[in-house]
């Protein structure tokens, strides 16, 4: 059955039962305690960030997004975008980088391109929502790995020319990987076949839809931050004139 390759999230959301799938994991819910904890007692430098970061976190994994995550694979890639594109730039924010980073920001961002690349491969994906471990060990690795990234690109130590090549290759890997998700002749995810057709899809449309949230609004955070680098960068200049 194909539910049961599902170890976290649960089995497939159905439309008459989508909004009653919250998740309470209690050690989620004590992961995240422990990071509105840490916020509250004012230990990261932008406190709003921090809560931005904590509330799209409660989206992603307590709200019923979860659920819906098992049934579709674009609500999947959707979460795996709110991880990437808007939680890991927050935390950034939240907790950023105090000095230069010891790794080399080239190496942040084939790193962070290598998790995203491989946890969308078939068999890596199916592997990650086959058992718990692997589950959270695909959460934290593409958080983790654009957490890092998004530091480095955001911290002042970091050369503007560098933070924008950065968001550039970024932009641009993301939007080759969901270009061939997008254009793929057949579907490549085997575990959302049988859930899809109760949400009025087949499984090739829910795959161009994931490639398509991907290739275009995963975009957005970036090209933001590239015109915020570039703005700052102009300000000095613009300043001494």
């Amino acid at each position: 059955m194909v539910n049961s390759l599902i170890a976290y999230c649960g089995a497939a959301a159905v439309p008459d039962d989508a909004w009653s799938r919250w998740n309470f994991d209690p050690p989620l819910l004590v992961a995240l305690a422990a990071l509105a904890f840490v916020v509250a007692r004012g230990r990261g430098a932008d406190a709003r960030a921090g809560w931005g970061a904590l509330a799209l976190m409660a989206v992603v994994f307590v709200s019923p997004l979860c659920a819906l995550s098992s049934a579709l694979f674009s609500v999947r890639v959707l979460h795996h975008v709110i991880l990437v594109s808007a939680v890991a730039p927050l935390l950034a924010l939240a907790f950023p980088q105090r000095r230069a980073s010891p790794v080399p920001l080239p190496m942040l961002v084939a790193a962070h391109a290598v998790a995203l690349w491989v946890w969308h491969a078939p068999g890596a994906y199916a592997w990650g929502l086959a058992s718990v471990p692997a589950y959270w060990l695909m959460q934290l690795t593409l958080l983790g790995s654009a957490w890092l990234m998004w530091r480095a690109v955001l911290s002042p130590a970091t050369p503007s020319g560098l933070a924008l090549v950065a968001l550039a290759v970024t932009i641009g890997q993301m939007g080759l990987l969901g270009a061939l998700i997008v254009f793929a002749a057949q579907p490549l995810y085997p575990v959302h076949f049988a859930s899809t057709l109760a949400w009025g899809f087949t499984p090739l449309a829910d795959q161009q839809l994931a490639g398509l949230l991907m290739w275009v609004p995963a975009m957005l955070p970036y090209l933001g931050a590239g015109l915020w680098r570039a703005w700052t960068s102009l300000r000095p200049a613009e300043a001494a004139l």
